[in-house]
């Protein structure tokens, strides 16, 4: 259950035509417009905070209504329509790490996540472990132990990126290889 859900016991509030006052969010450069009931479904997140905060702000223009964010725009998609639904989606055209900074960002747990994206989100952690697997296939335990020969982050990327077709094959295609067959 999404901590909409949970803190409030209701379901997100229903944007309609009761006089709702909306507000415009400009997403690196695409526009969004929701109403501030909408933002305040989730109280304890950055959209939330900066929202209330330029409202109260001598600076806020109530003609324009609008507020910047140089962020991703169609990660952004999925973020409001959790403040909408109370349901987080991860998008499938998104690779995990970069919905992962996203939701850092706004402050979304990613607890929250619906079961259905689970498996697509967490993907490239599956695909590190399975790395750090194929690297350290055989080494002795004293050596994995000791984290001065591990590689750094950036190298680990760079020898994914390398032998990322072959461990695909491998796990895709059972007869690629004798492991693939295993």
């Amino acid at each position: 259950m999404s901590r909409l859900v949970q803190e409030r016991h209701t379901e997100p509030q229903k944007s309609g035509s009761d006089g709702m006052e909306r507000i415009r969010l400009n997403i690196g450069g695409q526009k969004h417009e929701t109403y501030f009931s909408t933002v305040r479904n989730l109280p304890d997140t950055r959209l939330f905070s900066i929202i209330e905060s330029a409202v109260k702000s001598p600076d806020y223009d109530p003609e324009t209504t609008e507020v910047f964010f140089d962020r991703h725009p169609a990660v952004f998609a999925q973020v409001l329509n959790y403040y909408r639904t109370g349901k987080l989606h991860c998008p499938t055209d998104v690779c995990g790490p970069l919905f992962e900074q996203e939701l850092n960002y706004w402050g979304i747990d990613e607890k929250d996540m619906e079961p259905c994206c689970w498996a697509n989100y967490t993907q490239h952690r599956d695909a590190e472990e399975n790395l750090k697997n194929v690297l350290y296939e055989g080494t002795s335990e004293e050596c994995v132990a000791d984290t001065s020969f591990m590689p750094q982050q950036s190298e680990i990327a760079r020898l994914w990126k390398k032998i990322q077709p072959k461990v695909w094959a491998t796990l895709d295609e059972s007869r690629s290889s004798n492991k693939a067959r295993a």
